[in-house]
């Protein structure tokens, strides 16, 4: 109402502000409902009155909704001369808006008149029928609350109801809690009781006692009021006295009595007392406890007497704080639990430890009649609750003596050193705290007469552990003791850590107490039997070795032109550094080209070679293990510059070198037989034999001829040479048929009979074969007093072109000599004489075994 009432002064305002005088009563609005639901539609009219006709004719009705213009509306004219202008808002989607009527006259927007608009929603009752949401006639009310509860407050003496109001309806909602008193089961209203009506905002409201009857039965129940309607909630009906709520107790620990005993370990007596209005109401109670330390849960104690104030709760841990808490309700009759009360905390009795005592010891023989003991143990408990630990006491009883045992140590420490006399062998460890002491553990001082443990390794598993081995030895033993500590051990005296093993059947087990990386432990292990030990077996190791602070120095010890020889002294071995495995040199040049190298541990000098002369080098070394690697202070070299003659030398060194190669290189061009030369070779027939013109031919090809030597064959005296056909084919691709007594074609043009004493004329071709060449004839017989005579021929036709290279030497067939183991040449054909007659008078034939003439076909 008071937001309404502000829109309402808001919009008279405005309208004051921006009609003029003449449009103040021209129009006004008409609202279908001020108030719908979230979504619906709304009607509204604008009626402008018929003292505003003076506007004339240039002007328009437009609606506006907040900042936003409608223009889409409805005019009428009624009878009474007005004009009603309509609008229909399908869908109002604002919980609060303002509505205008403006008049559009010539350039300004006049405003006419204003109205607010409401619009809430609600969830619908299910059991109610759905209606149409069209219509605002037929909006829902608001919803009804719910979970209404109510309680008897007998501090307030009031009784107190409170109730969930339900989801927001953007209206203004108002809550009254209603109620009337019954005799029967509120079926009846009897008498009437004010209406409480909580403050806004709160969903809560307290009835006074003085309008109420604690015993009688009363209807209750919350009503709710909007712009839409009323709902309620369902009623409740009750007694004030059936909900009553009752104030938490007080506790207190129990004060301890000379008449009674004191409570037994792991119990606590408590008692409590009630709120003093309850006093002449009968109740019962519950109590919870956890523990004040850790994340225990409650523990609950439903069980408690009536009618009793005191309380003792056994079955607790030994010398542990507790918490406890206490609430109430009326006995027998309904009612409501109290709050917890404020926590008391309680610590409940200790008990006599109950523990195991595991012992190790070290003696050290002080004069012949005294022995130092140094005695180290470690309390094992046995169960959960086994008693709180204050201190532990050693003591011995000569065995000649009778009555209490002296006191060696009395101490809060794991390990006590005493003397005894040499003759001692057993002494008693104790603990104990104020419920008194544990069960005696004697400690038997054992000889070493057993056997001892095979080969003992260790294996460094990360920095803070050690795996220790070992072979157990035969028999088997009961158990074992491993120490270990620093080596040698430190100056603050920290004493050695040490561990049982019960199991004899283990062969090694992993220390993980006090163990740091790159230190040297010593571990002991000592094996266990019945009545005796065997001797104990010592190992060192690192759980992770340390790096050094910095690498070995390097150092120039010569240097040339090209090379430069470094040493270096390598670091001493130190305990917990890790030992060297190789060592790797870098050095740089300015064009900042990089060259390494690895060398072995072992090696402590080092000479770089390729080096280029007057250049500048940076030098480092890296000496490296397993597990790290450390640089050394770097070094810069130069190497030297060479001298002018030196420089003179290898300038000429060089030039000789370009040289040779240039000569080589002419003399394999010049030398290599060519397959294609630029000219036809033609080679001088005084200095060629004919051996050296016939191709190299296989010893199955060879043609056995009849012996030059045989004075039965006429002589030659003149020998022809003939160009070979084109495309002819050569001699050894005659017919394979063609018996070693005959000769081809080839040859028989080539040998020609004559008289050697008389000149002879130039032979005539043969048919088919008209391109032959005279190449030379032999004038004389080889058998006449004067020597012969060679004509050359004077024909200027090339020789052999076209041809294949000459054979080489090794090739000439026809002028090698037989050799021994050469057969003989066929003897031949009598049909055959005439041709092979006059080869015994030339000279240079006689004595050749001719031999592959069907190579001749190749020229």
């Amino acid at each position: 109402m008071v937001g309404l009432g502000a829109w309402s002064l808001v919009g008279a305002a405005l309208i004051i502000l921006l009609l003029p005088r003449s449009l103040e009563q021209c129009g006004h609005i008409l609202l279908s409902a001020p108030i719908v639901r979230l979504g619906d539609q709304v009607t509204a009219s604008c009626i402008i009155n018929w003292n505003c006709s003076h506007l004339g004719t240039d002007w328009r009705v437009v609606w506006k909704l907040e900042p936003e213009l409608h223009p889409r509306e409805r005019r009428q004219h009624l009878p009474n001369g007005t004009l009603q202008s309509t609008i229909t808002l399908p869908h109002l989607n604002h919980s609060r808006v303002l509505l205008s009527c403006c008049l559009h006259w010539g350039n300004s927007l006049q405003i006419l008149d204003q109205a607010e608009l409401q619009a809430g929603w609600d969830l619908p009752d299910p059991e109610i029928e759905p209606v149409s949401l069209m219509s605002p006639a037929l909006a829902d009310p608001p919803t009804a609350p719910y979970n209404l509860s109510c309680i008897m407050n007998l501090t307030t003496n009031s009784l107190i109801c409170q109730w969930e109001p339900g989801p927001n309806t953007h209206l203004s909602t108002s809550f009254t809690l209603k109620s009337f008193k019954s005799q029967d089961k509120c079926q009846t209203q009897k008498d009437s009781i004010p209406d409480c009506v909580p403050e806004v905002g709160q969903s809560h409201c307290s009835i006074p006692r003085k309008h109420l009857q604690l015993y009688q039965n009363m209807s209750i129940w919350v009503q709710a009021r909007n712009a839409l309607g009323t709902s309620a909630s369902p009623k409740l009906c009750l007694a004030p006295m059936d909900v009553v709520k009752l104030e938490p107790p007080t506790l207190w620990a129990l004060e301890p009595s000379p008449a009674v005993a004191p409570p037994q370990p792991g119990c606590l007596r408590l008692r409590w007392e009630t709120w003093r209005p309850s006093l002449y109401i009968e109740q019962k109670c519950e109590l919870r406890h956890q523990p004040r330390l850790g994340e225990a849960g409650w523990d609950l104690v439903s069980a408690l007497p009536a009618r009793t104030s005191q309380y003792e709760l056994c079955g607790l841990l030994p010398s542990t704080a507790y918490t406890l808490q206490m609430r109430c309700t009326r006995w027998r009759l309904p009612g409501h639990w109290s709050e917890w009360s404020p926590s008391l905390e309680l610590t409940t009795a200790q008990r006599a430890p109950i523990v195991r005592l595991d012992t190790w010891w070290r003696q050290r023989q002080l004069d012949p009649q005294t022995v130092t003991v140094q005695l180290f143990w470690k309390p094992i408990a046995l169960e959960e609750d086994s008693g709180q630990i204050q201190g532990y006491l050693v003591s011995w009883r000569p065995s000649d003596q009778a009555g209490a045992e002296p006191t060696l140590c009395d101490t809060t420490e794991l390990n006590c050193t005493f003397q005894l006399p040499s003759e001692a062998r057993e002494v008693v460890l104790k603990a104990y705290n104020t419920a008194g002491t544990s069960h005696p553990t004697p400690v038997v001082f054992l000889e070493s007469r057993g056997p001892p443990l095979g080969r003992l390794h260790t294996t460094a598993r990360d920095p803070h552990s050690l795996w220790v081995g070992w072979e157990p030895p035969s028999p088997q033993p009961q158990g074992y003791v491993i120490e270990w500590g620093l080596s040698p051990p430190s100056p603050n005296g920290s004493p050695m850590t040490w561990r049982m093993e019960h199991n004899g059947s283990i062969a090694g087990t992993l220390l993980q107490e006090n163990i740091r990386p790159f230190q040297l432990y010593e571990i002991t292990v000592t094996p266990l039997y019945q009545d005796t030990k065997g001797p104990s077996q010592h190992i060192y190791a690192y759980s992770q070795e340390m790096a050094p602070s910095h690498g070995p120095e390097l150092h120039l010890r010569h240097i040339g032109k090209t090379w430069a020889q470094l040493e270096w002294v390598p670091e001493a071995p130190e305990l917990g550094k890790s030992p060297l495995t190789h060592y790797t040199i870098f050095w740089t040049n300015t064009q900042d080209q990089s060259f390494s190298t690895v060398l072995n541990a072992s090696t402590h000098s080092f000479v770089l070679r390729g080096l280029e002369p007057s250049s500048l080098y940076h030098v480092q070394l890296m000496a490296a293990s397993q597990v790290w690697a450390a640089n050394s202070t770097s070094l810069t070299l130069m190497t030297l510059t060479l001298e002018e003659s030196e420089l003179h030398i290898l300038l000429g060194l060089f030039g000789l070198l370009v040289l040779l190669i240039c000569l080589c290189g002419a003399a394999q061009f010049c030398c290599r037989p060519r397959k294609y030369s630029l000219w036809p070779s033609v080679p001088d027939p005084a200095r060629s034999s004919l051996g050296s013109w016939v191709p190299t031919i296989t010893a199955e090809d060879i043609l056995q001829l009849p012996s030059l030597r045989d004075p039965s064959m006429p002589p030659i005296t003149k020998i022809t040479v003939l160009e070979e056909e084109e495309k002819k084919p050569g001699p050894w691709e005659s017919n394979a048929s063609s018996g070693p007594g005959s000769l081809s074609t080839l040859v028989q043009a080539y040998v020609l009979q004559g008289d050697p004493r008389v000149p002879s004329a130039q032979p005539q071709p043969q048919p088919g074969n008209s391109d032959q060449v005279l190449y030379v004839q032999v004038l004389g017989s080889p058998t006449g007093p004067g020597p012969g005579h060679y004509l050359r021929c004077d024909s200027t036709q090339p020789l052999l072109e076209g041809l294949s290279p000459s054979p080489k030497s090794y090739e000439n067939l026809w002028f090698q000599t037989s050799s021994p183991g050469t057969p003989e040449p066929l003897v031949p054909h009598p049909e055959d004489d005439s041709i092979f007659e006059p080869l015994l008078d030339f000279p240079l034939l006689q004595g050749l075994r001719v031999s592959g003439a069907e190579g001749l076909g190749g020229f």
